[in-house]
C-alpha cells in the first residue's frame, strides 16, 4: 500500500479525481465533465491525456476509465493508504467525516432524496471505488458538515416545529468543504488564524452558496434543506415563492415535472433558454441576446442581495472571498454585483479584478474600499485528502 490518497469528488454532472502524496502534494488530477450526456470528456490535468469515454458515460464508467488511466501512468501504484469521497448531505446524523461502511452508506442513501441531484451519484462513486479498492479505507467528507454551527436562528423554518423535531426539516447548508478552504486559504491571506477571521464566502460554480463566517464558524448559508435553496445556479433556480407549486399545479404541471425543471431547467439554463455556463451567456449577452443578458442580470443582483444579507450575522467583515468556477474567472459577474453594493463600501479595482488577483495574492479591492475583496481558487479536494488522513489515522 503506498503512501497517497485518492480523492473522488462527484459532482451533478461531473466528476473531479486527485491523488496526493503523503504531504498533500498533488501527483495528478482530473476531470470528466458533461456526464450522462452526449458529449462527456475527461482529461487528466497534470498529464494533459484525454481520457476515452462512452459518449453519454456515467460517472461510474468514468471513474473507471479514469482510474485504470492513473494506474497505467504509474500515478497510482498498488493501492492508496485511503480514498476520500465527497458526500453533499449528510443531513443531522453527521458532523464530521467519517468511515464509510454499510451502516454509512445506508444513512447517506437515506439523506438522498435531500439531496437529490448528488448523494445517488455520490453513492455510484463510492461503490465503484470499493469496488477497485477492498481493501481500502474509504471516508466520507460532507458538504453539510461545515454548516453544523448554524445558530438555531439561521437554521430553523418558520414552519410548525413538529416538522424540524420530527423530520429534520432545517437549513443544512453545503458546499462546507469549499467554504471551510475559503476560511483557512483566506485567514493566511488575511494575516490571521482561521479562529479569528470572519468572512462572506462565495462559492460561484454550477451549484452557488454563500456562507457567514464568523470566528472561524459557520453561522449563515444560502443554501437550505436542500441545494436548491438560496443563489441562482446554472439549472437550479435558488429562491422561489412555494406559492409557485399550487399555481403551476393549475396549469398542468404536477410536483414531479416542477421538481424536474427547478433542479434541471432552471438557472441560467432556464432564463437564457441557451446554457448554463456564465462564459457562453456573457459571450452571448455581448452580441445582442436579450435572455442572456437578464440571465446574468439575476445572476448577480440575487448575489448581491444574499452579500447584502450574510453582513446581518457578522460583527465585522475582514473581507469578501469568490471562488467556484464563476466566482474565480467571470470579472463582469464580480463587478457586476458589487455594483449593486455601494452602500457597503465594496469597491473593486478594476485592473487587479480583470485580472482575477493573480498578481495580488488574491485581493481585487481598490485601495479606497471599506472591506477587502480577495478571489480565491478553492481546493475542495485537499480538504477531502486532509480529513481522510485524518480518519483513516485515528483507525491504524
Amino acid at each position: 500500500m503506498e503512501d497517497t490518497i485518492l480523492v473522488v469528488n462527484c459532482g451533478s454532472s461531473t466528476l473531479k479525481l486527485a491523488v496526493f502524496d503523503g504531504a498533500f502534494r498533488v501527483r495528478a488530477s482530473g476531470l470528466a465533465e458533461r456526464l450522462h450526456q452526449g458529449d462527456a470528456v475527461a482529461h487528466l490535468r497534470h498529464h494533459d491525456q484525454p481520457v476515452k469515454l462512452p459518449p453519454d458515460a456515467s460517472h461510474r464508467e468514468a471513474l473507471e476509465a479514469m482510474i485504470h488511466a492513473l494506474v497505467d501512468l504509474d500515478v497510482i501504484q498498488g493501492t492508496p493508504s485511503a480514498v476520500g469521497h465527497r458526500v453533499v448531505h449528510g443531513g443531522e446524523t453527521f458532523h464530521d467525516a467519517v468511515l464509510i461502511d454499510e451502516a454509512v452508506i445506508e444513512a447517506i442513501e437515506d439523506c438522498a432524496s435531500l439531496a437529490p441531484l448528488h448523494n445517488p451519484v455520490n453513492l455510484s462513486g463510492i461503490r465503484a471505488t470499493r469496488a477497485l479498492f477492498p481493501s481500502v479505507p474509504h471516508i466520507a467528507v460532507f458538504d453539510t458538515a461545515f454548516h453544523q454551527t448554524l445558530p438555531r436562528k439561521a437554521y430553523l423554518y418558520a414552519l410548525p416545529y413538529d416538522y424540524y423535531r420530527q423530520w429534520g426539516v432545517r437549513r443544512y447548508g453545503f458546499h462546507g468543504t469549499s467554504h471551510q478552504f475559503m476560511l483557512t486559504e483566506s485567514a493566511q491571506r488575511l494575516g490571521k488564524t482561521p479562529a479569528t477571521t470572519s468572512i462572506i464566502s462565495a462559492h460561484l460554480g454550477n451549484g452557488c452558496s454563500i456562507a457567514a463566517i464568523r470566528d472561524g464558524i459557520s453561522v449563515d448559508t444560502s443554501m437550505g434543506l436542500t441545494p436548491l435553496e438560496g443563489l441562482v445556479m446554472g439549472s437550479r433556480s435558488g429562491d422561489i415563492d412555494p406559492g409557485l407549486f399550487d399555481f403551476l399545479k393549475t396549469k398542468g404541471i404536477d410536483q414531479d415535472q416542477l421538481h424536474h425543471v427547478l433542479n434541471h431547467k432552471s438557472g441560467l439554463l432556464g432564463l437564457s433558454g441557451q446554457t448554463n455556463d456564465m462564459r457562453t451567456l456573457c459571450e452571448l449577452a455581448d452580441h445582442g441576446h436579450e435572455p442572456s443578458l437578464v440571465a446574468v442580470e439575476v445572476f448577480c443582483y440575487r448575489l448581491a442581495r444574499y452579500i447584502g444579507a450574510m453582513m446581518a450575522s457578522l460583527d465585522r467583515l475582514d473581507g469578501l472571498v469568490f471562488t467556484g468556477g464563476i466566482g474565480e474567472n467571470s470579472a463582469r459577474v464580480r463587478k457586476q454585483t458589487l455594483d449593486h453594493l455601494r452602500l457597503s463600501g465594496l469597491c473593486l479595482n478594476a485592473e487587479l479584478n480583470q485580472e482575477h488577483g493573480q498578481n495580488s495574492d488574491g485581493y481585487i479591492n481598490d485601495a479606497d474600499s471599506r472591506f477587502p475583496v480577495l478571489v480565491v481558487p478553492t481546493n475542495e479536494e485537499l480538504v477531502i485528502a486532509r480529513e481522510s488522513q485524518r480518519i483513516a489515522a485515528s483507525q491504524e
